[in-house]
């Protein structure tokens, strides 16, 4: 409750104060000055007048759309559309067009490659890196070395149906057995097989066993591989002789992936982009440095 205190030497003009005393300083119950007053009222009534007209309070599942039915999702949805009616034509183009001619049309190629690395960026950089470098089980896309084949067609149908994906028929499929952990391979065994494969490219951990190893090797591992470890792309089989490794080649890697087996996922996009986008960033990819 503000207080007068008449004839105080302090207060000449006799103003009211709260009652707030410290280290003898008093608070002054001055009035708000009558324009700040009124631009707060304005600010109550402006608050009242967008909460008619425009989305304001917010609801279960959404908000009150208010009088104009505006939304900042409604323009960018109208943006999209506009875009994507304007790239229509093109479009249609680029689904028609036989894949190996994209990249030699001068409109089709560098437009498939620069929407497709927008497409990229959006759907496929969390794996592979926004640079396209890949990291630990995830390939590099810059290099020709391929699992599935680095042809447009190939990595036209890796990206449509994906890899070892319950959601597609048609997905790229195959599956390493668990040499150690399905009792396929004793300890020794596998650990002769890791020396093998390591000196294919590199050298082995330990060399003394590397002949024991190329003969198991050949008894277990040749059939997906190959006689020379070169790999086989009908299978997804990679080459193990050239030191690119997916999930990494020093002794212990190799040993883990022996005994227990990789199964690496890939989604397959033709349920979720269109054949324009499929076909754009199956061109960007290519063009990476890899296609072949």
């Amino acid at each position: 409750m503000s207080q007068k205190k008449p004839n105080n030497p302090n207060n000449p003009n006799n103003v009211p104060t709260t009652g707030h005393v410290w280290d003898g300083i008093e608070e002054y119950d001055n009035p708000m000055p009558r324009w700040w007053l009124y631009c707060f009222y304005l600010c109550i009534i402006w608050a009242f007048v967008y909460a008619i007209f425009y989305p304001a309070w917010p609801l279960v599942s959404s908000a009150t759309t208010g009088l104009t039915g505006w939304s900042s999702r409604g323009d960018v949805a109208a943006e999209i559309a506009a875009v994507d009616e304007a790239n229509g034509p093109i479009n249609a183009r680029l689904e028609a067009a036989e894949l190996t001619t994209i990249a030699g049309d001068p409109d089709l190629g560098p437009y498939a490659v620069s929407a497709g690395a927008a497409v990229f960026k959006t759907f496929c950089a969390q794996c592979h890196g926004s640079g396209a470098a890949g990291a630990k089980g995830y390939p590099n896309l810059l290099d020709d070395d391929w699992l599935w084949g680095g042809s447009v067609s190939d990595i036209h149908e890796t990206v449509s149906n994906g890899i070892r994906n319950e959601d597609y028929d048609d997905a790229r499929y195959s599956a390493m057995p668990a040499f150690g952990r399905d009792g396929l391979l004793e300890a020794e065994q596998i650990d002769a097989v890791a020396n093998y494969v390591m000196s294919l490219s590199g050298t082995p951990a330990n060399a003394e066993v590397v002949s024991e190893g190329a003969v198991l090797y050949g008894e277990n591992c040749a059939s997906c591989h190959g006689a020379e470890a070169l790999g086989d792309r009908t299978q997804g089989a990679p080459n193990l002789a050239d030191a690119i490794w997916l999930y990494g080649g020093d002794y212990q890697t190799l040993i883990n992936t022996i005994s227990n087996a990789r199964f690496g996922v890939m989604p397959g996009w033709g349920t979720r982009l269109s054949e324009a986008e499929i076909r754009a960033v199956t061109s960007y990819v290519h063009q990476l440095g890899g296609g072949e």
